[in-house]
């Protein structure tokens, strides 16, 4: 391939390189004055040249935000909403009988009105109605801002848990946490700005979950496997047995001239510098990974008061992530689908329930007595609900249903011992208030300082959002 020189001391480059980079740079000329007539590109968005741009740092926000950082308790597999946190007595009143209206379409075929076997109360001075499963965290009741409308697209896992995640069911789309972290960088240059925790191998569609997509990828989530106690199989390769980090620090220097100088030629490839990043922020971490994922500091109170489970363990781990300034931190239930039940739905949704309600009271909790709640917006839920009715042929069990579904919001500068919106009489659809997954999203944004229209990355010619091209701010549901 012939190589063409440019400037004495300059890299050479390919026909197709010159090729390309005569063609985009006539256009992007002509686009940057448009823009810069409009007011639309600055200075103060773009690194000068020679500078790089550390991704995670610290960045302003559009606006002053109510919370600092996200911890996303994630029940995948879809816990039933008329289980949890949405009473519908009428269900009760038809157990093991039709409904007196037609089902709505559900994934697998199902039959009679099942009525919930879990008792629910009123809870705090805000009276709101949760179910005995969660009697622990019913004790924040007051904290929480219950959401009984959301609505969803389709009763799939899949495509439903990338909506929740990535705000598009169907196609690639960085998730919200490279969303938050590239908007707002993260307070801790020595951990990843976004991490994610599932005990015991991946979720359904794996590290799409927590991908960067087109973002570049510093913003990627980093997995943590959190069934296992030892730092070296929580994190793989955290230490170096060959090396000592005086050798470590020469060998990384060296290769990060050879991948500057590499990068330069190819006019700054963002995948070149994501992994120049990469490869310092695992340096980094070596250190402050070891005393963060270190639990044997903590006291024998606290430990007992989270409890000696894995979901305990997991929430510790969340809180000392987020007192170290890491932007995003999601807790999944397990791999595969917890919560996905079609049978057997009492037995399993108490002995899940069971791990986790304690666990999340003594998160709040902790939260709150170190003054980290009001900064820290804590969402519960999964990708979608559970229809009222039993599949067939026992009443055991409940199918998917997007139709309407719950979940909760705490701390972080939300409306605390309030429900929004509501399902029908037995909790198949959102009726009132309704809330999708794009206005979710949005409300998140918004409570993180971040306008959802304006945290906009352009790929393949079109300015793209977390949002797309819908969701609005949920305003009942900020304090």
């Amino acid at each position: 391939m012939t190589r063409f020189e440019l400037l004495p001391g300059h890299m050479p480059i390919t026909r197709r390189e010159l090729l390309l980079r005569s063609g985009q740079g006539l256009g992007m000329l002509g686009l940057a004055w448009l823009m810069a007539d409009e007011g639309l590109v600055g200075p103060a968005t773009a690194a000068q040249p020679g500078q790089t741009l550390a991704p995670l740092a610290p960045k302003p926000p559009h606006f002053e935000p109510r919370a600092r950082q996200l911890v996303h308790l994630f029940m995948n597999g879809g816990p039933s909403h008329v289980d949890t946190f949405d009473p519908k007595p009428e269900l009760s009143r038809y157990h093991g009988q039709p409904l007196p209206v037609a089902n709505l379409r559900t994934e697998r075929k199902t039959g009679a009105a099942m009525g919930s076997p879990f008792a629910f109360r009123k809870y705090g001075e805000s009276g709101l109605e949760i179910s005995e499963l969660f009697a622990h965290t019913a004790q924040h009741a007051d904290e929480l801002c219950v959401i009984r409308s959301m609505h969803a697209d389709v009763p799939n896992h899949e495509p439903s848990l990338l909506l929740m995640n990535c705000g598009d069911g169907r196609l690639p789309r960085p998730s919200m946490g490279a969303w938050l972290t590239y908007g707002l960088g993260s307070e801790n240059q020595n951990l990843p700005g976004f991490i994610a925790m599932c005990p015991g191998g991946y979720p359904i569609v794996a590290t799409q979950n927590w991908r960067s997509a087109f973002l570049p990828g510093a913003y990627q989530g980093t997995y943590i496997d959190t069934q296992h106690t030892e730092l070296e199989r929580l994190i793989e390769n955290i230490r170096n047995g060959r090396l000592t980090p005086a050798e470590q620090r020469r060998q990384l220097d060296l290769l990060r001239a050879l991948q500057e100088r590499h990068r330069r030629a190819r006019d700054d490839d963002p995948a070149l510098e994501a992994r120049i990043q990469t490869f310092e922020m695992a340096y980094r971490m070596q250190g402050e990974a070891a005393e963060v994922f270190d639990l044997r500091d903590e006291p024998q109170h606290v430990l007992d008061m989270y409890g000696r489970t894995t979901a305990g363990r997991q929430l510790i781990i969340a809180r000392r992530l987020i007192e170290r300034g890491v932007r995003c931190v999601q807790v999944w239930s397990g791999a595969g689908q917890p919560w996905d039940n079609h049978e057997n739905l009492p037995e399993t949704h108490r002995n899940l329930a069971k791990e986790w309600d304690p666990a999340i009271a003594a998160f709040l909790t902790d939260l709150k007595a170190r003054g980290l709640l009001a900064t820290t917006l804590v969402m519960w839920g999964g990708e979608f609900g559970r229809t009222p009715v039993a599949e067939l042929p026992q009443l055991s069990g409940r199918d998917h249903n997007h139709y309407g579904f719950s979940m909760w919001l705490a701390g972080g500068g939300v409306r605390g011992g309030y429900a929004h919106g509501a399902t029908d009489e037995f909790g198949f659809a959102a009726v009132e208030n309704k809330v999708h997954v794009h206005d979710l999203h949005a409300t998140i944004l918004h409570l993180m300082g971040l306008d959802h229209q304006r945290l906009t990355y352009r790929y393949a010619g079109r300015d793209f959002r977390l949002t797309d091209v819908h969701g609005r701010v949920v305003r009942e549901l900020v304090a």
